[in-house]
């Protein structure tokens, strides 16, 4: 399966559901990480640098990055509403570090005790991914947890930044459309909460 085929086979069973989706980039989530994020980002910043140093990354590296905006899978632009489509390689130790480190109820969008425990399940497996690619900040066989960075980016700054919580799908068939209509019932929920916070547009 070529990169992407599963998020755009999730984006076209949203749409014939009448829910459209869009692929995103936000200027604020960049390659700098926590060091791109405005000042109003505030305390996710400060999570955020004692994550990244958990990981092991570099500071000064990171910091020296260009503000180039990460893509994302996707977002429901009417309510900002950010989807991620999360398949195995996206379970590892490294994330589930990250996912420690959280406020308990610091997300509505996913649940962390299922999370922790696709971790531990696939930690073994989704280790191995790509071990020795080399990672600028996080080293020689960063990548992985050069991942979980920015999972955890996008998890924090969202909310920083007045967006609503991410809406996580953890995904290891690589069916996309099959991901959508499992997870159907909660995206819409969400949708329809984040659409009436928002207000009429």
């Amino acid at each position: 399966m070529a990169v992407g085929d599963c998020e755009r086979a999730f984006q076209e069973a949203a749409m014939q559901d009448g829910v459209k989706l869009n692929r995103y980039k936000l200027p604020w989530i960049n390659q700098q990480g926590h060091f791109g994020l405005p000042a109003r980002a505030g305390a996710a910043k400060l999570l955020l640098h004692e994550i990244f140093l958990a990981l092991g990354g570099d500071a000064a590296e990171q910091a020296g990055k260009r503000s180039i905006a990460l893509p994302g899978d996707l977002i429901h632009e009417p309510t900002r509403t950010v989807i991620e489509v999360d398949e195995s390689q996206h379970f590892t130790s490294f994330r589930l570090k990250t996912l420690e480190m959280y406020p308990a109820d610091y997300l509505e969008g996913m649940n962390l005790a299922e999370y922790r425990e696709l971790c531990l399940l696939w930690a073994a497996r989704s280790d191995g991914y790509r071990r020795t690619k080399p990672a600028v900040a996080f080293g020689l066989g960063g990548r992985q947890r050069q991942r979980a960075y920015y999972d955890a980016l996008r998890d924090l700054a969202l909310p920083a930044m007045g967006y609503p919580s991410i809406i996580r799908v953890p995904e290891f068939d690589g069916d996309g459309q099959a991901a959508y209509w499992r997870n159907r019932d909660r995206i819409r929920a969400a949708l329809e909460q984040n659409a009436a916070v928002a207000g009429p547009t």
